[in-house]
């Protein structure tokens, strides 16, 4: 975890989680928000692994700021003990941990944790899925760089394969290079 964004109405607050997070093992790079509005601005300009939410926030509760930060980073809002079963079913669909005040430091720790696990799972399945977005555009350039050569050359599919596969060999570059030349030959 190399960076948290924490909102918190007070300093006190924020320097309090802070030194949770510190005393659970974890030294990361951390930002404070006072307001809704600051730490919304805070998610545009950075990336944050981690969103910690003690509410009330003074702009907002914080449960729509919750939902937000949800689609790029681990979310913990700390709500009431009275309402936290209430703000759970309202956020728990976009993957929010609700916790509720006052926190003990192993709810503290064990909700960091999960968050944690479940932030590094979810990044090496964007990191898979990102590869295989990638192969997937790769085959589908030799694909058509075989139908310009079926079309143009008169090849045969098999030869047209072998031929773009010998070619990424013998001048040791990839298949999609070699299937970027045959394009550019041949529909423009």
């Amino acid at each position: 975890m190399d960076s948290v964004l924490i909102a918190s109405s007070s300093q006190k607050g924020g320097e309090l989680l802070a030194g949770l997070l510190k005393a659970a093992g974890y030294t990361p790079k951390y930002t404070l928000a006072f307001s809704g509005s600051e730490a919304r601005r805070a998610l545009v300009d950075n990336d944050f692994d981690l969103v910690i939410i003690n509410t009330p926030l003074s702009d907002e509760f914080g449960n729509e700021l919750s939902t937000c930060a949800s689609d790029t980073s681990g979310v913990i809002l700390i709500v009431k003990n009275e309402i936290a079963d209430e703000v759970s079913s309202r956020v728990e669909n976009y993957g929010v941990l609700v916790v509720a005040k006052p926190v003990g430091r192993a709810v503290f720790f064990q909700a960091v944790k999960l968050l944690n696990a479940a932030h590094q799972r979810l990044q090496g399945l964007k990191n898979e899925n990102e590869r295989l977005q990638s192969k997937i555009e790769e085959i589908r350039l030799v694909d058509r760089a075989k139908c310009a050569l079926i079309q143009y050359l008169d090849m045969t599919e098999p030869q047209a394969h072998r031929y773009i596969e010998k070619q990424a060999m013998d001048m040791r570059t990839t298949k999609r290079e070699i299937a970027l030349g045959i394009l550019s030959n041949y529909e423009n």
